[in-house]
């Protein structure tokens, strides 16, 4: 789906990400050239992993979110972003409900390299 180009579909955020029930399950939101736009809820601690080939961009829409790193805590609020560059270790954790936009490479596992029982597939909206 190619939403940059003329007569893409019209998204709304905030619709798409009430109809999300569970935590850690990223929905395309739209794509742009190779890249997906995910909505998705975070709550709890994630996995640590890694992307080695890809940057992952993480916009929070509501709530508090830490993306742990091996030496620093980044703690983003609403309207905040942070990139975390390819191959940095990292690991997002909410205590209580985060509503969140991801910006990554089409194709991106949500689990990185770690892969284990957080691991799902991008489904669409």
């Amino acid at each position: 789906m190619s939403s940059g180009s003329i007569g893409g579909d019209k998204r709304n955020v905030a619709d798409a990400l009430n109809g999300i029930e569970k935590p850690w399950q990223p929905r395309r939101l739209v794509s742009i050239n190779d890249h997906d736009v995910k909505v998705v809820k975070l709550l709890g601690e994630f996995v640590w992993h890694t992307h080695p080939d890809t940057d992952e961009m993480f916009f929070v829409h509501s709530g508090e979110l830490t993306i742990q790193l091996r030496d620093r805590d980044v703690v983003l609020g609403p309207g905040d972003v942070f990139v975390v560059p390819a191959g940095v270790e990292h690991c997002p954790k909410a205590v209580e409900e985060v509503s969140a936009l991801l910006f990554e490479r089409a194709g991106t596992v949500n689990t990185g390299d770690a892969g284990g029982d957080l691991t799902s597939q991008v489904r669409e909206m």
